[in-house]
């Protein structure tokens, strides 16, 4: 790898120093990012330096050849605190289905709150206290809008990421589904974008947009995650699935490849009917027809999805209809929206057919099964 050691080499030094001593005060990863884009073969990876009341980037850069040995340090808001990323190997589009799953914990609406998310894992057995994963074969599910409100998007998504290969290596898994807000800000609605986003890409003398584009890491593997998945007996979608996508009579990985192509559309100009109902408020991502609305969910809809998709439950975020994880038409869909923002974070946790909402302290509370 070609790295302008001049400029990086601090950076590490630092990142290296705060991990194993915690002493360093001043802090020159703490600006944001990093962001990773792709330019003429080579792939660059940039960090917001703050210090001295101003912010500054620092750039690093290899040959696109050489990407697999691309290591970043990422902090986690805490002082002194980092965690490490590589650059995968090679991105592909997750699976639509996946049967045979021991255990399973589902977050959703994280929202820009790494702390929030990382006490929750912690606190759930899902990783310790060095980031390492401790869930065995489980699943770990998010269901959506972990962008936006929040200042620590990048670090959020970033910390996903790594968080993927950990789970594979010990037999589990990660599973990202895409909710309104990951879309919003893949095709161009920056309307709940933190006004320092907007600085960080000026600073990269580009647009917001470009930070999670097509020639950007994170926008490449956002491109690979679903809006819909079927985990053990669970069907994970962000907002709902509404009776217009039931009649689509389509399976899960279909209804998936439908949505992809249009990820980063900015045109909002879809090609048949069937592409208008997905990226409308009656699409998975944007539904709320369950819990709110002037034409709400019928429990013959409920059971109509749940025969559709050879599913028992469904799970979703989106809407907050309760302080706390809560069971709908008799106990077969659960929301898992809650205001992480206010402290009430909370998790949907199911271990061999049982039900529990679990806790930022590790309590349990059995729910259904």
């Amino acid at each position: 790898m070609r790295t302008s050691y001049m400029m990086i080499l601090p950076v590490l030094l630092a990142a290296v120093f705060l991990t194993e001593t915690g002493g360093l005060r001043h802090d020159p990863h703490t600006g944001g990012g990093p962001y990773v884009l792709y330019k003429n073969g080579r792939v660059y990876i940039h960090y917001i330096q703050e210090g001295h009341g101003a912010k500054t980037v620092v750039t690093d850069s290899a040959d696109m050849a050489d990407r697999a040995a691309v290591s970043m340090f990422v902090a986690t808001g805490r002082p002194g605190e980092f965690f490490a990323v590589k650059l995968k190997n090679k991105l592909k589009d997750e699976r639509s289905v996946y049967r045979k799953v021991s255990r399973q914990l589902a977050i959703s609406d994280i929202e820009g709150n790494l702390l929030a998310f990382l006490k929750l894992l912690k606190a759930n057995q899902v990783i310790d206290e060095g980031f390492n994963w401790t869930f065995g074969d489980g699943h770990l599910v998010l269901t959506g809008d972990f962008f936006d409100r929040g200042t620590q998007v990048t670090e959020l998504l970033w910390f996903i990421y790594s968080l993927e290969e950990k789970a594979k290596a010990a037999g589990g898994y990660v599973h990202f589904v895409l909710g309104n807000h990951e879309i919003m800000n893949l095709n161009g609605d920056f309307r709940y974008v933190q006004s320092q986003y907007m600085e960080h890409a000026a600073l990269l003398h580009t647009d917001y947009g470009s930070l999670f584009n097509e020639n950007s890491e994170l926008g490449r593997w956002l491109r690979t995650k679903n809006v819909v998945e079927r985990v053990g007996d669970v069907l994970y979608v962000h907002g709902g699935i509404s009776e217009e996508v039931n009649l689509f009579d389509m399976p899960l990985p279909e209804i998936n490849e439908l949505a992809k192509p249009w990820y980063g559309d900015t045109s909002y100009v879809y090609p048949d009917i069937l592409v208008e109902i997905l990226y409308s408020d009656r699409g998975p991502f944007w539904y709320r027809g369950y819990y709110t609305g002037s034409v709400r969910a019928t429990a013959g809809q409920v059971d109509s999805t749940l025969q559709e998709f050879g599913v028992k439950y469904i799970a979703t975020g989106h809407t907050i209809a309760a302080d706390t994880i809560s069971t709908w038409f008799n106990k077969r869909l659960f929301n898992t929206d809650v205001p992480h923002s206010k402290g009430y974070s909370e998790a949907l946790l199911i271990e061999k057919g049982v039900f529990y909402r679990v806790n930022a302290l590790g309590k349990k509370i059995r729910i259904a099964g």
